[in-house]
């Protein structure tokens, strides 16, 4: 007789509980926490036999050998990009998104053009569907199969047949073990599928990629160890009202967290966007005051990005302070900075800042670009559109050093600046750029450069 027992999961965090409570107290969410019954089974291999398993030996450090990693190159850069070098085998990769913002759309391209024999496990479309999506990317691979199916059981008995080179889950919530007498996309049963399919991954070195719903705070449904368990949690951002995407690394085992990709939303699928730079500086036809252009960092790519301001009087009593893109606590340290060190009586003064392009910056060096925008906007004096900035404001008015310069300063002269603005304290050897280089030591230096 199989022994059961219940238990009580919280549906928005995962904390589990012996009895119910009205209120988590991990997340303080009402009316989410949830029994659901939980299968006492013998736990089997994901084959589903019962072969005995190797016993691992503890060995010392020094005797244990390395690998070269094995990755697996796909033909989109930008994806490549975000993971290090590509798909590490063996490796689990998490997919989360808002919906309709293109994540299923993003793994079939992938699937597609991959030249590997892959297979693409879908629990939400039909095989017509994924059909008539693939046709629309104008994408064809014959190593490409394509499973409707949402049991793990089935599904690993298709992978025996098949003995796929790659895995695509869309979505984990939609699996459901037999091991686990739960309903699909219930914590449970999140947890033991994804358990069972790392298990396939790290037994086969066959790299699984998931695709992950979210919840309405934005963070992955299911329980908080999920992301745990896996070795990428990929996040693809953007509004659906705007053509462009971006992928970001949350968690990278293999690789760096700060790289990202972006991509444009065609009627063919998913472009990938060489040079952000395109995307980042609108075009105008003529000088506008408020805007400044900055040259920053984002994982190895430099991006050079355009940084809106706007300073009105304050109609009401309490001036607002509101940033789009950029750090507001931040956006209100520059500002007490020019009021203390410049003499800039911004107050009693409305200020807006947005970071064009939908991006989200949270690299120091954009500081100047950032009090450059102010001050034209205040000054209603529009600055150059051949200049950029490329330096970080500490509290007491100095404009400090950022790394990397060098690089940043290649970007800009790339794209056809022909002057940029750093620290004085920047080690820069001039005669290697053709761009003029502006060097300031405090924020009275910029104004008197800018607005003389």
């Amino acid at each position: 007789m199989t022994k059961t027992k219940t238990s009580f999961f919280c549906q928005n965090c995962g904390t589990q509980y012996a009895k119910w409570l009205g209120q988590c107290s991990s997340c303080n969410e009402w009316n989410t926490i949830v029994e659901e019954i939980i299968q006492k089974e013998e736990k089997r291999n994901w084959k589903q036999n019962n072969t005995p398993k190797k016993v691992n030996k503890p060995l010392k450090i020094d005797d244990i050998t390395i690998y070269k990693e094995d990755r697996i190159a796909t033909k989109n850069n930008e994806f490549n990009r975000v993971l290090g070098g590509g798909l590490v085998r063996g490796s689990m990769l998490l997919l989360g998104g808002e919906p309709g913002i293109g994540k299923s759309t993003l793994l079939l391209q992938i699937a597609l053009d991959v030249p590997k024999r892959v297979l693409y496990v879908s629990g939400e479309e039909s095989q017509t569907q994924i059909k008539m999506r693939a046709e629309r990317l104008s994408s064809k691979n014959n190593n490409c199969l394509i499973l409707t199916e949402t049991n793990t059981q089935l599904i690993f008995k298709a992978i025996e047949q098949v003995q796929p080179e790659l895995v695509v889950i869309d979505s984990i919530q939609t699996l459901h073990t037999d091991y686990i007498d739960a309903s699909p996309g219930s914590i449970s049963q999140i947890r033991e599928t994804t358990a069972e399919l790392i298990k396939f991954a790290k037994e086969t070195a066959t790299p699984v990629l998931l695709i992950g719903h979210i919840t309405k705070d934005g963070a992955i449904a299911g329980p908080k160890i999920l992301e745990h368990m896996v070795d990428v949690v990929l996040q693809f951002e953007g509004d659906r009202n705007h053509t462009y995407r971006i992928l970001r690394a949350q968690k990278n085992r293999f690789g760096s967290t700060s790289e990202l990709g972006i991509y444009e939303m065609q009627g063919t699928g998913l472009r990938e966007v060489e040079n952000p730079s395109e995307i980042l500086i609108s075009q105008k036809d003529g000088d506008y005051s408020g805007t400044a252009i900055a040259a920053t960092l984002e994982g190895a790519r430099p991006l050079m990005i355009e940084v809106q301001a706007l300073v009105s009087t304050a109609v009401y009593g309490t001036p607002q302070r509101s940033s789009t893109g950029y750090d507001t606590k931040r956006l209100n340290m520059l500002l007490a900075v020019l009021e203390k060190r410049a003499g800039f009586k911004l107050g009693a003064k409305d200020v807006f800042l947005n970071i064009a392009g939908g991006i989200r910056v949270d690299d120091p060096a954009i500081d100047l670009a950032v009090i450059s925008a102010i001050l034209s906007s205040n000054e209603d004096e529009p600055i150059a559109q051949n200049i950029c900035f490329a330096g970080e404001i500490g509290l007491a008015g100095e404009v400090r050093p950022v790394n990397r310069i060098e690089q940043r300063i290649l970007e800009a002269e790339k794209l056809g600046f022909e002057r940029i603005v750093v620290s004085k304290f920047n080690k820069i050897n001039k005669s290697n750029f053709a761009i003029k280089i502006l060097r300031v030591a405090k924020v009275e230096d910029l104004i008197a450069n800018l607005f003389a």
